[in-house]
């Protein structure tokens, strides 16, 4: 049995749950949102990623309702939502500082917004019991936040916003508080629950690794601008530009000028007496075109001899080593000064380095193995 890919963003036919038409943001004479246009799909799990000040935040908190776009308009379910008060919207927002009460058990968190709402007691009831089980939370309904763990509670805001089954559902750095390992697994339990309900996720995050493992599409996000939408392995795989390369994950850049040499093959002349690295791009470029090669650590192999059937090597020397358990980082010396990061996996247990600092090594790359971008 094939299983359907999930990918309505590729229907023609599709209509998005989220429309941003045209929509800016202005706070007096700073620009926060600039012209944006994009649709978010039902059942998406949509990440907004960029650093600190490029929009993000002001993206949420308009479809939230706590901000209205100056010039635009955002239609949920076909819906222009400016006029609808945030109370009234099928949103719901998770703030990373989750805000619980702290007099309320975890029961009785869940149950707030219900009881707001003044729900039959049976179908209140009911629907905790069922976010409880949702969050795995059951053994814990009788505590009260500071009783739990921060990754507990961290279940517990999901459960009360999840409680009213909003269309939507707004996640504001939410596992910003968490150590390292405890985020690593609650990401996954965020994309499980998120599948289970079926709700459409929309996450603010500036950690990449976070948005890359957890949506099902990401958009790097730049002075107000979207830079690129794109599924994670295409953001990574295929960046649009120098800053979505630079922004996402480890990455060596290389200048030069691009001259043509085969269908969709360049040489890039790149620094003076060095042969030209032969890179295939599906871009066109002109002759002696300026470039950047955008190409991955991992996309770089070490060796102590020089590879015979290489399309690219160079030779330099350890400068500094990375070691990261599973994996080791080179940073290797050319003899120009430039540095390039190869990245070798730690397959075996051995009793010493395969390369130490200041040995000089080959690296080698394929012609496919780097992106080439314009300026």
């Amino acid at each position: 049995m094939t299983i359907p890919v999930f990918e309505p963003w590729n229907d023609p036919e599709a209509k998005p749950l989220i429309q941003f038409q045209n929509v800016t943001k202005r706070f007096g004479e700073f620009t926060a949102i600039d012209d944006l246009t994009l649709g978010i799909y039902e059942k998406e799990f949509f990440a907004l990623l960029g650093p600190s000040g490029c929009g993000k935040t002001t993206m949420m908190r308009m479809l939230a309702g706590f901000e209205t776009p100056t010039e635009g308009k955002i239609y949920l379910s076909g819906q222009d939502i400016a006029p609808v008060p945030p109370n009234k919207r099928l949103v719901n927002m998770m703030f990373q500082s989750y805000a619980l009460f702290p007099h309320l058990s975890v029961w009785d968190n869940i149950a707030f917004g219900l009881k707001r709402e003044n729900r039959p007691k049976h179908d209140i009831a009911e629907r905790v019991q069922e976010m409880l089980r949702l969050t795995r939370l059951e053994k814990f309904a009788s505590r009260k936040p500071h009783q739990i763990s921060g990754g507990q509670r961290q279940r517990v805001a999901l459960a009360r916003s999840l409680a009213k089954a909003p269309k939507l559902l707004l996640l504001d750095e939410p596992l910003g508080a968490l150590d390292k390992k405890l985020r690593q697994d609650t990401q996954f339990e965020l994309m499980d629950i998120q599948e289970k309900t079926g709700t459409t996720f929309v996450i603010v995050t500036h950690d990449q690794e976070e948005a890359m493992t957890v949506a099902s599409r990401v958009a790097v996000m730049d002075n107000g601008k979207i830079v690129q939408v794109a599924t994670p392995d295409r953001i990574y795989e295929t960046p649009n530009s120098l800053y979505v390369a630079d922004f996402i994950g480890d990455v060596n850049i290389i200048d030069g000028t691009a001259t043509p040499s085969g269908p969709e093959q360049y040489a890039v002349n790149w620094k003076d007496g060095a042969a030209p690295l032969t890179i295939k791009s599906q871009a066109a470029f002109s002759e002696g075109q300026r470039c950047h090669l955008a190409i991955r650590p991992e996309k770089v192999t070490i060796s102590a001899d020089r590879p015979t059937d290489a399309d690219n090597t160079v030779q330099g020397r350890i400068l500094d080593i990375a070691y990261l358990g599973n994996i080791s980082t080179y940073h290797v010396e050319l003899p120009s000064g430039a540095v390039i990061k190869a990245q070798a996996a730690n397959t075996r247990r051995i009793s010493r380095r395969a390369f130490t600092w200041e040995d000089p090594v080959w690296l080698s790359w394929t012609a496919t193995a780097g992106v080439l971008l314009a300026d």
